[in-house]
């Protein structure tokens, strides 16, 4: 009951008026008042004969009470017009929704696959089931029940296109956050040209990177870390089948790797040690134990300030070392048929991957050839000199030389790769084995992708007085390297090697311009989240 103020006889007009205003405000509030609780008993009376109830809603929280062994669920990349007419469990991110009167369009998302599920109100479908279905956040994750309906014409935007899903039940499995921090649409959206939306939205690296979790979710992401696991896999079956053993090299270390700064320190008890910068001399300790083949996957860290689009403090690093009988290039034209493999392998099976990256970047094909193509270093050199860039025959190759050699040798011999053989020895590390018939050259090589080095290799010196006197020449305190040359004092097999950077493989073959694009998590000297 609404009361109202009793009007006093005493009272002037003026107030009699105001009293038959307030009385009419009063009047207008109750029956406000009625008109919502007729409403709320109308609601309550729908929801008690809601024909979905039981059919949708949200789950408690999975915390495996119990199993249900009798649901099969079905993968969204299986849907397809074989299935029509049945029904099928789907458990998917709800990527995109929308309401559209009595019905709403949902589209589903799992990786790179996506199909269109419609809630539509029928005799089975109530409006609070669609109303329910139409408030579900974006990239929550639920699961659905549904019959497999062909349809006549392609659906626009999904990955399954002959067929749509028609929803009986649906339930959230895990609520997203209403905010997103960015949207997985913009973070998809193609860098090459102009948007087709004409909206041109982009979202920028730190953004991504800030909130990885998300942006890892896009159909790229997923599709270029599925290709750089198939790097990682071709690598290890090409090895292994060409007998090779996998080790695994410690990156706690007592001393600086590679004999140099870059290095990151880290307290060891009462002591010092170092990040790992190579696993190289746990490798050559492997061929001195009669390994003969070993390669290793693992961390490597850098210490090195590079801001650059191709450098990381922490990267992955595909190491390998190998005895050989009498010359080093038993050892590089392996290394060289090893990337002939991967990139045909990458080439026959992840098409899919392939295509899916390009539909965001530009991605060139990669090409190359069988054997792999291999030029002398001064060959090289007189290839930059016919361009107009003069290199000294003892200097090395800088960042723009070589991507200006790569672009040369692409428009020369067709391949995208290639093998640059016989560095100047001064510009080579001490461990280097000099060339028997130039003092001035070593038993080296570089390997590169579209102008960009990916593994810098060489024959080591596996004599120790060699190996002495090749370090005291580059003025490196023996004493910190002692372990080192005595890795060799017992007797060694000549032999040679060399590092991969797993992620800049990737990001060469695809054609991508930073190696971010290619690190899950990337570190560098100004990120060490998330």
């Amino acid at each position: 009951m609404v009361e109202t103020k009793p009007v006093d006889p005493s009272e002037k007009p003026d107030s009699k008026k105001a009293a038959k205003k307030e009385a009419k405000k009063a009047e207008k509030a109750a029956k406000k008042a009625e008109h919502k609780a007729n409403n709320e008993q109308s609601q309550n009376i729908v929801e008690e004969n809601d024909v979905s109830a039981g059919n949708y809603g949200n789950l408690p929280l999975i915390r495996s009470a119990d199993s249900n062994l009798d649901r099969k669920f079905t993968y969204i990349k299986e849907l397809n017009k074989s299935l029509a007419g049945q029904n099928v469990w789907v458990r998917a991110r709800l990527h995109t929704v929308r309401a559209r009167g009595k019905q709403c369009f949902i589209v589903l998302r799992q990786r790179e696959f996506t199909v269109q599920v419609l809630v539509n109100v029928s005799e089975t479908i109530s409006k609070a089931m669609v109303k329910f279905s139409s408030n579900i956040t974006k990239e929550s994750i639920v699961d659905v029940e549904a019959k497999v309906v062909e349809v006549g014409a392609a659906v626009a935007g999904c990955s399954q296109q002959e067929v749509e899903l028609l929803a009986s039940q649906l339930w959230v499995v895990s609520a997203s956050a209403p905010q997103l921090p960015l949207q997985i649409e913009d973070a998809s959206r193609p860098e090459k040209g102009d948007d087709p939306e004409g909206l041109n939205i982009r979202v920028n690296q730190d953004t991504r990177l800030d909130n990885r979790i998300l942006d890892l979710r896009t159909a790229t992401n997923q599709a270029i870390f599925r290709l750089e696991a198939g790097v990682c896999r071709l690598f290890r079956e090409v090895l292994t089948e060409k007998g090779f053993v996998e080790i695994h090299t410690p990156k706690i270390i007592p001393a600086a790797s590679e004999g140099g700064a870059n290095v990151f320190t880290v307290s060891y008890f009462k002591g010092s040690a170092y990040l790992a910068q190579s696993p190289q001399l746990y490798k050559q300790m492997a061929i001195a134990a009669d390994f003969d083949k070993v390669f290793t996957i693992g961390a490597v860290f850098r210490a090195e300030d590079s801001n650059t689009h191709r450098h990381l403090t922490e990267f992955t690093g595909l190491d390998l070392e190998m005895a050989f009988n009498y010359h080093y290039h038993e050892v590089m034209l392996t290394i060289g048929d090893l990337f002939t493999a991967i990139f045909k392998g990458l080439r026959d099976q992840f098409q899919k991957e392939i295509e899916i990256v390009g539909q965001q970047y530009s991605v060139e094909p990669f090409t190359f050839l069988e054997p792999p193509l291999v030029l002398h270093f001064d060959e090289g050199r007189k290839i930059l000199a016919e361009a107009g860039v003069e290199v000294g025959p003892e200097d090395d190759l800088s960042t723009p030389a070589e991507k200006l050699l790569g672009r040369l040798v692409k428009a020369k011999y067709d391949t995208d790769f290639y093998i640059l053989d016989k560095y100047p020895l001064a510009v080579r590390p001490f461990y280097t084995m000099p060339d028997p018939h130039n003092p001035k050259t070593s038993n080296s090589y570089d390997m590169f992708m579209r102008g960009e080095e990916i593994i810098s290799g060489a024959q080591r010196i596996h004599d120790p007085q060699l190996l002495t006197e090749r370090a005291k020449h580059h003025g490196i305190d023996i004493n910190k390297i002692a372990a080192y040359i005595d890795a060799f004092k017992y007797g060694c097999p000549p032999h040679a090697g060399g590092g991969i950077g797993l992620e800049r493989v990737v990001m060469l073959y695809l054609g991508l311009d930073n190696i971010r694009k290619t690190s899950m998590f990337p570190r560098d000297p100004k990120r060490v989240t998330p």
